[in-house]
C-alpha cells in the first residue's frame, strides 16, 4: 500500500512503528509542507493520503479542495481513500464535509483498519 502523509509536526512513521504497526507492505511517503501537494499527490500515485489541518502554506482542506477539483477536471485520479488526520475534531469534520473518506485524531492513527490491509 502506498501511503502519501502530508503533517508538518510529527513523524508519523515512527508515531506507527512506536504504537507497534506493521509496515512491512506499507510504503509511507511524508512531506513536511503542503507546497506542490497536487504534483507529488500526482508523481507518487498513492492508495491513501493522509492530511493535517494545520500545516503551511496551505491547510488539510484547501489540499483536499484543490485534491477535488484536480479530479473533477480529470487532472489526477483520486486516491482510494482521503483521511483527515488533524489533532482537533473540528478540523477533521471540516475535511469531512469537503469529501474526505475519513478522520481521525492523529494520534491515533495507529487504529486505523488500512494497516491491516482493510481500506475503507
Amino acid at each position: 500500500m502506498r501511503v502519501l502523509v502530508f503533517e508538518d509536526s510529527y513523524d508519523v512513521e515512527a508515531m506507527l512503528q512506536s504504537a507497534g504497526v506493521n509496515l512491512s507492505n506499507t510504503v509511507l511517503l511524508q512531506r513536511w509542507s503542503s507546497e506542490d501537494a497536487i504534483q507529488h499527490i500526482e508523481a507518487f500515485q498513492p492508495q491513501v493520503v493522509m492530511l493535517d489541518f494545520f500545516m503551511p502554506p496551505h491547510t488539510g482542506l484547501e489540499v483536499l479542495l484543490m485534491l477535488n477539483r484536480a479530479v473533477r477536471e480529470a487532472a489526477l485520479v483520486r486516491p482510494d481513500l482521503v483521511i483527515g488526520i488533524s489533532s482537533e475534531n473540528e478540523a477533521n469534520a471540516m475535511m469531512l464535509h469537503e469529501g474526505a473518506d475519513q478522520a481521525i485524531i492523529k494520534f491515533e492513527l495507529h487504529t486505523l483498519s488500512i494497516w491491516n490491509g482493510v481500506l475503507n
